[in-house]
């Protein structure tokens, strides 16, 4: 089979594509072939030395893919051939609180990834997908999606009349949104792009803010509620938009941390407005398989499809990991085999 390795030190000029023996499922595991892939912020971090500057030398770098399965190891009963599944990001992460374990199997690093034609992984560590969805829409799930749904639905508990604001208009942020609508919020979305804004008002956002235009964002959220705050803001900034956040939330709502993209530490984090807003301050670390589950009913009853930026094929696939770097996209991008 190919697949793309990453070898010989850090950034994209390292990731490049060898052959590799079609692997054999063990017992309770399956042989799925890819069909399709989706990048997340965090293959670029993974291949730039970010997360693990020790990583395994020929790491298969991408966490998110969807394929069919081919074949199925001795013992392997949960899926028949021929399903249509994903791996969970975290594969030993069912149910319930995650432990300090569980991140030794994220697949993308630690765990070899699935930018690959082939990939072995234990029946424990996947999902069916919606029938509905195209091969490059399934594979946006496991890790924007079940972010999403675990900050807005399982832990944010969005409620209808709700007012949430999400941050940009990536992948994490759209599914925000959708997930949002689903539970009868009201949804701002900030974002530096006028034609973005637009996009995602066609998507159901209600009101959209032009940060670059009105740096002082967390002042339009405040108008637009009338002076109570958002509800819920989904922060996928980091360091430059923590304080705003707060700052635009109404007394006793809550942040969902769920990305980094300004950077990793906030030194400059003010304590007492987040003390007197009563901020609820949750981190949010993609979610459970039962998360992912629970998240694929929603999706599969409403019809839910999710945004996509571009496609590009395997044989391109540092193309679109070039892409992904520039942080230009709207939703997700995807690779398909």
């Amino acid at each position: 089979m190919k697949a793309y390795v990453v070898r010989g030190g850090f950034g994209l000029d390292h990731v490049v594509q060898v052959d590799r023996p079609i692997p054999e499922p063990g017992p309770g595991q399956a042989l799925v072939r890819l069909k399709a892939l989706s990048l997340n912020s965090r293959d670029i971090g993974v291949i730039e030395g970010f997360y693990n500057p020790e990583r395994t030398e020929g790491l298969i770098p991408v966490s998110d893919g969807v394929g069919e399965i081919v074949a199925l190891g001795e013992g392997a009963a949960r899926f028949k051939l021929g399903d249509r599944v994903c791996g969970i990001f975290t594969q030993s992460w069912i149910d319930g609180e995650p432990t300090p374990a569980n991140w030794t199997s994220t697949l993308g690093s630690p765990l070899d990834g699935l930018l690959a034609e082939y990939a072995v992984l234990p029946e424990e560590g996947l999902v069916r997908v919606p029938d509905h969805l195209s091969d490059a829409e399934a594979a946006t799930l496991p890790c924007a999606a079940v972010t999403a749904w675990h900050a807005v639905v399982e832990e944010g508990q969005v409620r209808a009349g709700d007012t949430v604001v999400v941050q940009g208009t990536g992948g994490v942020s759209m599914f925000a949104l959708q997930f949002a609508k689903l539970q009868g919020a009201q949804v701002i979305v900030t974002s530096g792009s006028g034609e973005k804004l637009e996009r995602a008002l066609a998507m159901g956002a209600d009101h959209g803010i032009h940060y670059t235009e009105n740096a002082d964002w967390e002042n339009a959220v405040l108008a637009y509620t009338q002076g109570r705050g958002a509800d819920h803001i989904v922060d996928v900034g980091g360091a430059a938009t923590l304080n705003r956040s707060v700052a635009a939330l109404r007394v006793g709502g809550r942040i969902s941390i769920v990305g980094l993209l300004s950077g990793a530490a906030v030194e400059d984090f003010a304590i007492v407005p987040a003390i007197l807003k009563k901020a609820r301050l949750q981190a949010i670390n993609v979610g459970s398989r039962a998360m992912f589950e629970s998240m694929n009913r929603a999706i599969a009853h409403n019809g839910l499809r999710p945004a996509i930026d571009s496609v590009f094929p395997f044989a391109e696939a540092v193309d679109a990991l070039r892409r992904l770097k520039t942080g230009s996209y709207f939703g997700k991008i995807c690779i398909t085999l």
